[in-house]
């Protein structure tokens, strides 16, 4: 993936602000020879606060930057002077980005709605001035607190897009097809297999001006919750979907079986994938007669079936319809999932670049990637 500008993992170093110290100050001026304490707080420090943006759609930005810390709190001054609060650093990341412990794994946060902010690391609240510790016994207190230390902290941030409609299918299956000819997406299309490299977006009109979001990811195979293959990379981006569109060529051997095994794969990567309304696009049907078509529908899956055609435009609006009914059903409005804790022992090391090579070709040997 080098040269891509569309990053959605990152791990980055956080610390916060210490909080300034307590001044220990004895007021004196003339002719007032013992004032008694004054000594002022110390400022807070900074927060490491993460706040949602619309206008951010990857998470680029925070590649190159892996160190963000917050400033320190001023120390207290006489005559009852605050110090200064530490500037407070502000994350922008795109809504739908999840956070997590970089060291456990553990899930922290999230945000999904524009503007929205979160104190992802407080900064270390400032010591009190000896003027808070004077009494009737102790009329000259000699001490003051110090300011609380600064938290420190790695994480991983992990964009997942918000669509309402996801794409699953097998590289070749015609997902950017459809989504190109659907919207004014323009994703890249080849006859060769993983020719998505990145997850696509796009828009698609439908009637009376409404419209809706879908999402297409990079092919699955068999083995990807096992690492194989580019899917599971990018399997996260339909866990917030509404719903899961599936997409299986008409000349597979068995549509069927190819079904069960992206199902499984999915069952495999997040279980909770499977309540989600799922329908079924069989795409390439222009090389299909009304014999065949009628054979294949005696061994579909128990899901709605639409049979379509990206380049004749067959079955194209029936499946926008269908979409729409799915999309707008009481059950299927609701997209709160349960995010997992990452296993960091085990997991791949999402930023650095994909390269394909020699032992990764062996993986796909046993596909028949013509279509």
């Amino acid at each position: 993936m080098a040269g891509s500008n569309f990053v959605d993992y990152v791990k980055i170093h956080c610390r916060s602000g210490k909080g300034g110290a307590g001044s220990m100050h004895l007021h004196r001026e003339k002719f007032i020879t013992k004032g008694g304490p004054d000594g002022g707080d110390g400022g807070r420090g900074g927060h490491i606060i993460l706040r949602a943006n619309r206008n951010y759609w990857t998470l680029l930005h925070l590649k190159f930057s892996r160190h963000i810390f917050a400033g320190h709190g001023g120390h207290g001054g006489a005559s009852r002077s605050f110090g200064k609060d530490g500037e407070d650093q502000i994350i922008e990341v795109p809504c739908g980005t999840v956070v997590f412990d970089a060291d456990t794994g553990e899930y922290l946060c999230e945000v999904t709605e524009d503007g929205q902010e979160l104190i992802l690391l407080k900064g270390g609240r400032g010591g009190l001035g000896n003027w808070h510790f004077r009494s009737a016994t102790n009329q000259t207190p000699r001490y003051a607190q110090p300011g609380e230390p600064a938290e420190e902290r790695s994480v991983i941030m992990e964009l997942k897009l918000l669509a309402d409609v996801g794409l699953v299918g097998f590289p070749n299956a015609g997902k950017s097809t459809l989504l190109s000819v659907v919207s004014a997406a323009k994703p890249k299309i080849a006859d060769y297999p993983f020719t998505t490299l990145e997850p696509n977006l796009g828009i698609v009109s439908y009637r009376d001006n409404r419209s809706f979001v879908m999402a297409d990811i990079p092919g699955i195979i068999e083995g990807a919750s096992e690492g194989r293959g580019l899917g599971l990379r990018f399997l996260r981006h339909i866990e917030r979907n509404a719903l899961l569109l599936f997409m299986v060529p008409a000349d597979s051997n068995d549509i069927r079986s190819e079904y069960e095994i992206l199902l499984n794969e999915i069952k495999q990567f997040n279980p909770e994938l499977l309540d989600k309304q799922r329908v079924l696009a069989i795409t390439k049907c222009d090389m299909l007669d009304e014999e065949l078509t009628a054979a294949l529908k005696e061994d579909l899956p128990d899901v709605p079936c639409i049979f379509i055609s990206s380049v004749t435009g067959q079955g194209i609006q029936e499946l926008k319809d269908c979409l729409w009914q799915e999309l707008n059903k009481e059950e299927n409005k609701v997209t709160i999932i349960t995010h997992r804790n990452l296993d960091v022992n085990h997991r791949v090391r999402e930023e650095d670049e994909f390269e394909l090579d020699e032992a990764d070709e062996g993986d796909y040997e046993e596909y028949d990637w013509e279509e």
